[in-house]
């Protein structure tokens, strides 16, 4: 047996005390929050972390469809800009250096790569028509196609739909291809004050205060479409009743929580892909 597994299946001693077991105050322990920035190119170069990495993270996640698909971060000193992914790249290989910088009228002012038309008309919309959306995620996951092409929106089936109950919009109109501004704002109008939108025929789209609760909101949507499909295929369904789902959305579906539970996810990958940040 070699040192090295010796090490690792003998085990090392962890001595307890009694005068150790006094509970530690709670301001002590690690609760990460959002970060504060007094700089804008600091505070930039976060949201393009964020952004490439939750590009990766929807690579990981086989959210990719060819080349459909796009996240975005509001430029937090010129608002009228947003950044997004270049047009044929795969998720899995972006880096923060890859990103665009676009403008309301769709022209890239930085990077080196075209822009994705339906990216421009989608998200420039909603960013023009939410200024609290700093973050904003849609792509063609399967589940979320598949929700799409039914009458159904997203039921409180499990704990986890809760965050989009009476919190997400349906766009019912398909028309196409979006790469139409018009087309764009119709969207922007059915996402409304909410969270997050079935667009018909086509798959979700999400929007937060960050990329961080963007990306998030898309993934645990895409995963509940999941769930809600493979139930109804299995037979009856229990929906959560009204007071307990409303409950349960006021404890999960907020947009710090949504922020929150995607930090494991940014760490997974950034230790993974530590590429992403060249």
């Amino acid at each position: 047996m070699t040192q090295e597994a010796i090490r690792s299946s003998t085990p090392i001693a962890d001595p307890l005390t009694r005068q150790d077991l006094v509970p530690i105050p709670e301001e002590k322990l690690v609760f990460r929050l959002p970060a504060q920035f007094t700089d804008p190119a600091i505070e930039r170069r976060h949201r393009k972390e964020r952004l490439a990495g939750a590009l990766r993270l929807f690579g990981r996640f086989g959210f990719e469809e060819g080349v459909a698909g796009h996240i975005t971060a509001r430029d937090p000193e010129f608002p009228d800009h947003f950044w997004v992914n270049p047009f044929g790249m795969s998720f899995k290989h972006v880096k923060v250096s890859d990103l665009l910088l676009v403008n309301h009228d769709g022209d890239v002012v930085q990077g080196r790569h075209r822009v994705n038309r339906a990216a421009f008309a989608i998200h420039s919309a909603v960013h023009a028509a939410r200024p609290d959306v700093v973050g904003a995620a849609h792509s063609h996951s399967v589940y979320g196609k598949a929700l799409s092409a039914t009458p159904q929106r997203l039921e409180p089936l499990t704990q986890d739909a809760c965050a989009f109950y009476e919190d997400h919009g349906c766009y019912e109109e398909y028309s196409g291809v979006a790469n139409d501004p018009e087309e764009g704002r119709r969207i922007a109008a059915a996402l409304g004050p909410y969270k997050a939108v079935i667009l018909r025929n086509h798959g979700l789209l999400t929007g937060a205060g960050s990329v961080d609760a963007a990306a998030y909101w898309f993934i645990t949507m895409e995963r509940s479409a999941q769930a809600q499909l493979a139930a109804k295929a299995s037979g009856p369904t229990l929906q959560i009743p009204h007071e307990e789902a409303r409950s349960t959305y006021e404890q999960v579906g907020f947009d710090l929580a949504g922020w929150f539970q995607f930090q494991p996810l940014f760490d997974q990958i950034s230790r993974t892909d530590p590429d992403l940040f060249d």
